[in-house]
């Protein structure tokens, strides 16, 4: 039995769309210069106190400095991974380093956290 092109091509229509909707996201941090910066363009950070996966900044801390936060559907690829944090929630983290946003960088470009205590860095690729 012979399959119409057209059913063979609307197949392959409908596989293609299928893949595209299985949560390819884009990289959730881009560049601004040298430091990594989250789609607001604002600087992201990493703390020296967390473990390769795990988020040591939770409580008081993170309202400090906000989880840069995974959404429903997104996929990990590359050095980026996501964590579960311990409220549950999702988070970003780059080469199992969680990332962060600072609460008194006020626009985007300002890295006033960097080296803050000693432990909070500019996220660098």
């Amino acid at each position: 039995m012979k399959t119409p092109k057209f059913v063979l091509a609307l197949l392959v229509s409908a596989t293609l769309a299928a893949c595209s909707s299985m949560g390819g996201t884009a990289a959730p941090a881009m560049m601004s210069g040298d430091v990594l910066t989250g789609s607001n363009g604002m600087t992201l950070y990493t703390f020296d106190k967390d473990a390769a996966g795990k988020s040591m900044c939770n409580g008081p801390c993170a309202t400090n400095w906000p989880p840069l936060y995974a959404k429903d559907g997104d996929v990990a690829s590359g050095d980026y991974s996501i964590i579960t944090r311990d409220d549950g929630k999702k988070q970003w983290a780059l080469k199992g380093k969680p990332l962060y946003f600072w609460a008194k960088d006020m626009k985007a470009g300002d890295k006033t956290g960097d080296g803050f205590n000693n432990v909070w860095h500019v996220a660098k690729p």
